[in-house]
């Protein structure tokens, strides 16, 4: 059906407030809107004689006026024409136009801005109301932007608390599982703290033969439940460890973890009776049971070499002796947990099986789903940033750009430089989905999975622009993130504790694989090899990872050794040191002077965290690498390099082989719980 023209003699508006169809006499005019679209503004009040305040009664007279308007004419259904003539029907949930008779069609030029009253009801209405229009407050537009970003608040877990007790005979790995969750939680900001009985027990001992000049025989009938007094000393021992443990929970702790045997259901109900009278305190026992032969062989012998304070003075095969019969002394009353309404996760072999048993609340779910990962299987961690972008070479952050020519000249030499270190062992190979992690990667000959969790650090608002930009446009904003860079989120974009949180699958995938080498950025390269080191949130934003250098992170029995190999490829240098005035430490400018170097410009902390702490004395974690050379001269093969920096390393790679080798006999098959 042909639709006729619109009528032009009678004014036809649309919606509550539309402007007419021009008349016929006006038809030859051009016709000017004296209306103006609305301008976005932002929310800033106008100050000055515009704003004053409306005259009295002004208001109360206007809604007067309003509702009389609305009782006396009420808005007329409109009809639809029949025939030649077709009326648009009201949309659903729109109010009917004031002001129309049945049948009257409704339609309005094209371009017709729709403000301003154009029947005598809405007219009558816009005179009544306008003293109100006129003294209101107005709205306008900043004269500059800041503030774009902000400080994101640390979660609040101060109703988390939560006892750890270990439970489990001599060497099986406790102090292992106590210090991997304390470095895993720490990452995620909780605070937590080992209190070790067998470290409070040997510095008690230091102290009482630098009063006497005696030694305390700490020598296996120390441990036999068959020694009375000795036995009233190692109770003492441990509630006095619990005290601790509970008092330091009281004041600000989160997650307080008790490394002992607790091997008996005596020792564990005093545990769980004592921590019952505080208020929001949990109780958690987690032991480690070991039967694997080769496993226990191996922390056998890191207990016997590793400088040890109890085995002073003796041979590695006297130590040994001892210490194993210290284990059967343990083996007559120990007790594996099985007590129905404890809270309790057992782990077997360190990983090989799991079983849980009354886990409640969230934080004890995540502690139960983090150990489910863990393995002892020898591997190394590698982690590469992307070879050199466009966008480094301009100075920009963020984006999506490709690799520069250098850039292309390190992926083409990654793969020699892996093959390397691994030979020919199994390798998978892990990238952000931005094409220059992938690009660096795509040399490599093994398997390659891309992860939307490796994608750097979103900078929001400030994408693609260069740190000169950003200061010069939003100098607060700078100012701020360079004060607290950690907890800073960009607008529209992520802080580094955003980016934490989003890793945390990849920390529990990568706890559960073997080799892999992750290529990714900057921002994400920190965040992981914090975890790894167990570096402080403070120090993370800071941590020196220079492009076209490779990482390799070998898990050891008590910490992570870290090896970099530099490529002799040029690259700029994106590093940005903490500003000296956002120092809080005075110490921290000389840092970097306690900071040694090896050949390969590896920074080595100042305490090594692959050597275990027999006394409790070392409770500062590592110092951040200190900034290395942007090249040099291309490594040795990790075969060539002398590895042994320390016994604990040496006895831990050993310890790692003999349990490969059992493990590839097939020798790992479970046995019945004593």
């Amino acid at each position: 059906m042909s639709m006729p023209p619109p009528q032009q003699s009678k004014p036809a508006p649309v919606g509550g407030g539309s402007s007419s169809v021009p008349k016929p006499s006006d038809a030859s005019k051009p016709r000017v809107s004296t209306t103006k679209s609305p301008v976005l503004k932002a929310l800033t009040s106008v100050v000055g004689p515009a704003a004053a305040a409306p005259e009295p009664g002004t208001l109360a007279d206007a809604i007067s006026k309003i509702d009389s308007l609305r009782m006396s004419q009420p808005p007329s259904a409109v009809a639809s024409q029949v025939g030649s003539t077709v009326t648009s029907p009201i949309p659903s949930g729109a109010s009917s136009p004031c002001g129309t008779t049945p049948g009257e069609k409704i339609a309005s030029a094209p371009g017709t801005p729709h403000f301003g009253a154009q029947t005598g009801l809405l007219k009558t209405l816009d005179e009544s109301t306008k003293v109100i229009r006129k003294n209101a407050k107005g709205l306008e537009r900043a004269p500059s932007v800041s503030g774009i970003g902000n400080v994101v608040e640390k979660p609040d877990y101060s109703e988390a608390k939560i006892v750890v007790a270990m439970v489990g005979l001599p060497a099986r790995g406790k102090s292992y599982l106590s210090n991997k969750l304390m470095r895993y939680l720490r990452w995620l900001e909780y605070k937590v703290e080992v209190f070790n009985v067998g470290q409070l027990r040997r510095s008690k001992a230091r102290s009482a033969a630098a009063e006497s000049g005696k030694k305390t025989d700490h020598s296996a009938q120390y441990f036999s439940d068959a020694n009375p007094d000795a036995k009233a000393s190692r109770e003492q021992l441990a509630e006095e460890s619990l005290e601790s443990l509970i008092a330091w929970l009281k004041k600000d702790g989160n997650v307080g973890i008790m490394d002992a045997t607790n091997s008996t259901v005596e020792r564990r109900n005093k545990i769980r009776e004592r921590v019952s009278k505080e208020r929001g305190l949990q109780v958690l026992f987690l032991e480690s049971f070991c039967d694997d032969p080769a496993v226990i062989a191996a922390n056998v012998a890191l207990k016997a070499t590793s400088g040890d304070p109890d085995y002073k003075g003796m041979s590695k095969e006297q130590a040994e002796a001892d210490f194993r019969k210290r284990i059967e002394a343990y083996e007559k009353v120990y007790q594996t947990i099985t007590e129905p309404g404890a809270s309790f996760c057992r782990i077997l072999n360190v990983g090989q099986r799991v079983t849980i048993n009354r886990i409640n609340g969230y934080l004890q779910s995540r502690i139960a789903f983090y150990l489910m990962n863990l393995h002892l299987k020898p591997r190394s961690i590698y982690l590469s940033r992307h070879g050199e972008s466009m966008y480094n070479v301009e100075g920009k952050i963020g984006g999506d750009s490709d690799l520069s020519p250098r850039g292309w000249q390190y992926a083409k030499a990654l793969p020699d430089m892996v093959k390397q270190n691994i030979g020919d062992g199994p390798l998978e190979v892990w990238t952000s989905t931005l094409q220059r992690t992938i690009q660096t990667g795509s040399f490599l000959p093994f398997e390659k999975k891309t992860w939307k969790s490796l994608d750097e650090l979103d900078a929001g608002v400030c994408d693609g622009m260069t740190y000169e930009e950003i200061e010069q446009k939003y100098p607060e904003d700078y100012d701020a993130r360079d004060e607290d860079k950690f907890n800073y989120r960009y607008r529209g974009g992520e802080s580094y504790r955003d980016v934490v949180v989003r890793l945390e699958p990849v920390i529990m995938e990568l706890e559960r694989q073997e080799n892999i080498l992750v290529i990714a950025h900057q921002a994400i390269i920190r965040c992981l090899y914090a975890y790894f080191l167990a570096l402080p949130q403070e120090e993370l934003p800071y941590i020196n990872v220079p492009l076209h250098t490779l990482i390799k992170i070998t898990p050891m029995a008590y910490g992570c050794h870290e090896e970099r190999f530099p490529l002799a490829i040029e690259a700029v240098d994106t590093h940005r040191p903490k500003p000296k005035k956002h120092n809080r430490k005075p110490a921290d400018a000389d840092a970097d002077a306690a900071i040694q170097h090896d050949g390969a410009g590896v920074g080595l902390a100042r305490r090594d965290t692959t050597k275990r702490d027999y006394f409790g004395d070392a409770v500062a974690p590592a110092a951040v690498p200190a900034e290395l050379p942007a090249q040099g001269p291309p490594a040795e093969p990790a075969a060539k390099r002398d590895l042994e920096t320390s016994q604990a390393q040496a006895i831990g790679m050993a310890a790692s082989q003999v349990l490969e080798s059992h493990q590839a006999a097939g020798a790992l098959t479970p046995k019945a719980a004593k």
